[in-house]
């Protein structure tokens, strides 16, 4: 199976790294050059971590990378591929647009995918003339190291495209759960009320950033409490996605916290600008200090 991936952000560049190491021919797509670059960095940054874990030897590293392909433009990059995973940015208008040019470039019998974390695959599907050929399949930051990946099927996804996504899945060495398609799919209905509701306890003042983390980490055994998870996703992707949940699901429990929103207006994005609710430095994901709130 050929494989190619849409956008070489964070999400994408681990997925393509996950496919190429495990033997795929991945063309990984988008429109900068200079992010195709960084992100071919950032796997050869990881894939010497694993080296240094010996994970995987020196020849796994230089198959995988040779597996690799990049390229500027959908046109001559999904003409010959059986799936094609979209991971461009959480935003409707933007998926749509992907969705309507690549179903005119792809292969009739080719599954187009979505790394979408919120939003409607019925929806995306509806832009295409193959709509029992797109599913959802959403990995797990940081895609080399998570299991996870949710399988979502929208109203027409066929019950063949949906096992060859599960299958495939496991052929990655992944673990498929599937999931209908409602605004968050399981993970982010969960989760993302979860990290609202922290920024509550921080906007109220019920108390500080670390405590609230600590609360959840040393009280409820969560590895990373969830203002800093919400750093490491991104404050603008969980807005994104509480937006999703709050016009699709209509319910006002969903509702953004205003200090969520003002932060993202004021740039403040969590590890990726380095500053959210702790501040980080040297740009690294290291926890240096929690901001202050008042």
């Amino acid at each position: 199976m050929k494989i190619a991936v849409i956008g070489s952000g964070t999400m994408g560049n681990g997925i393509a790294h996950v496919f190429a190491q495990n033997g795929y021919q991945v063309n990984l797509i988008d429109i900068s050059q200079a992010s195709l670059d960084r992100a071919l960095q950032t796997i050869t940054k990881n894939l010497d971590r694993q080296v240094a874990k010996e994970l995987i030897s020196e020849a796994d590293k230089s198959a995988a990378l040779s597996n690799i392909s990049t390229f500027t433009s959908m046109d001559g990059a999904v003409n010959d591929r059986d799936l094609v995973v979209e991971a461009a940015s959480e935003n409707v208008n933007i998926k749509l647009s992907i969705f309507k040019e690549l179903d005119g470039l792809a292969p009739a019998n080719c599954i187009l995918a979505s790394n979408t974390s919120s939003i409607s695959i019925t929806k995306i599907a509806a832009v295409t003339s193959r709509p029992d050929k797109v599913i959802g399949m959403h990995f797990m930051n940081p895609v080399p190291i998570m299991k996870l990946v949710e399988i979502i099927n929208g109203y027409s996804t066929s019950t063949e495209t949906s096992n060859t996504i599960t299958e495939l899945s496991k052929a990655i060495k992944k673990i498929p759960v599937e999931a209908n398609d409602y605004p968050g799919f399981v993970a982010n209905r969960i989760l993302m009320p979860m990290i609202n509701e922290a920024i509550y306890t921080l906007f109220e003042g019920v108390a500080g950033v670390a405590e609230i983390d600590t609360v959840m980490k040393l009280g409820m055994a969560h590895p990373m409490g969830p203002l800093q998870l919400a750093d490491f996703i991104g404050l603008d992707v969980c807005l994104s996605i509480l937006r999703v949940l709050h016009e699709g699901l209509g319910d006002p429990k969903y509702r953004p916290c205003p200090l969520l929103v003002n932060m993202v207006e004021a740039g403040k994005m969590g590890v990726k600008s380095k500053e959210g609710f702790y501040s980080y430095s040297h740009g690294t994901k290291e926890l240096i200090v929690s901001r202050q709130f008042a």
